[in-house]
């Protein structure tokens, strides 16, 4: 199959690529290397992911999906089967302070891709959405049939927006959209901005990171190859519209996952009391079961071994040890 990838060098994307050509299929993979974080540590992401593709396998374009020309000529020229949508904007504080660039990359540039996809004859389109989107709902686990209509921060309510557009492009052209929530995504490859590689930044390098209500706030901490899985699933079944989640299911406190940071390290963190934000929400719990009859999905990595191999990776990729 050939899949047209966005957002292919950043944290997700670049474990999405490498699973998508391991298992052989063609690659148009874009992403236009925002200095959001060290566009240096995307471009080997790119190179670790891609490493043992075949030759012609892999197609790399440097791209903005904000650009609706040059993602009209790449549907023209590539014709892709699917698309796989992971470019954003990231981040639900980032976001109060940018809200017109989250706007523009995450719904102005869905719009690009989806109009590229119906002009193009797709068979299928994966969104990467949030469980943000569920804002500070009282349904515990979070189920997809939350109204998901008081987002708490721009991040959240463009990725619902895209949600109801998707919605209306499979309505109106039967395109078939699946919306994947996901739930507090960590592992190799992790940005500088995920609270996993956070703590280990103080640890190791002082830099100074808040504790929202003193950890006292639970996340369903879910790995990164348990996220991919549901991403290829959801490519090889195109479902006409849906919106799923992909969590690990069971919540962990973020006290609990400091300490465990910790205990790997055998250091101490020395991170700053400071008081939850009016965009933040006290727990995440993913319902996981319409994940499981529709996708197979099936998430195998506990918390435990998650933080040991994304040590293992920190220690080698940025600590050099």
């Amino acid at each position: 199959m050939k899949i047209l990838l966005t957002g292919a060098a950043g944290f997700i994307g670049s474990h999405t690529l490498e699973a998508l050509l391991e298992r052989g299929d063609d690659v148009v993979a874009i992403d236009n290397f925002d200095p959001y974080y060290s566009p240096e540590r995307k471009r080997r992401n790119v190179d670790e992911a891609s490493a043992g593709a075949r030759p012609g396998q892999l197609t790399f374009v440097a791209a903005d999906v904000r650009d609706r020309a040059g993602m009209d000529e790449l549907f023209l020229a590539h014709r892709p089967e699917a698309v796989v949508h992971l470019a954003a904007m990231a981040g639900v504080r980032a976001s109060i302070a940018a809200p017109q660039l989250y706007l523009d990359v995450n719904l102005s540039g869905t719009l690009n891709l989806l109009e590229g996809a119906r002009r193009s004859g797709c068979r299928g389109f994966v969104f990467a959405s949030t469980s943000s989107v569920y804002g500070a709902t009282r349904t515990i686990p979070f189920v997809e049939t939350d109204p998901c209509d008081r987002p708490l921060a721009p991040y959240p309510a463009t990725k619902r927006a895209a949600e109801l557009l998707g919605h209306a492009y499979h309505h109106l052209y039967r395109l078939p959209f699946t919306a994947l929530r996901f739930f507090t995504v960590y592992g190799p490859r992790g940005r500088p901005d995920m609270m996993a590689y956070k703590v280990l930044s103080n640890i190791f390098f002082g830099e100074e990171v808040p504790l929202y209500a003193g950890g006292q706030m639970h996340r369903d901490w879910t790995y990164v190859a348990d996220i991919v899985r549901g991403i290829v699933a959801a490519v090889d079944r195109p479902l006409g519209y849906e919106v799923v989640n992909l969590g690990r299911g069971e919540p962990v406190l973020l006290a609990d996952f400091v300490r465990r940071v910790e205990a790997l390290t055998g250091k101490r963190a020395a991170l700053r009391d400071a008081p939850m934000e009016d965009a933040d929400i006290a727990y995440t719990f993913a319902d996981t079961h319409k994940a499981a009859r529709l996708l197979g999905y099936a998430p195998t990595v506990g918390t435990d071994e998650g933080i040991e191999r994304f040590w293992q990776w920190y220690r080698a990729a940025v600590l050099g040890t």
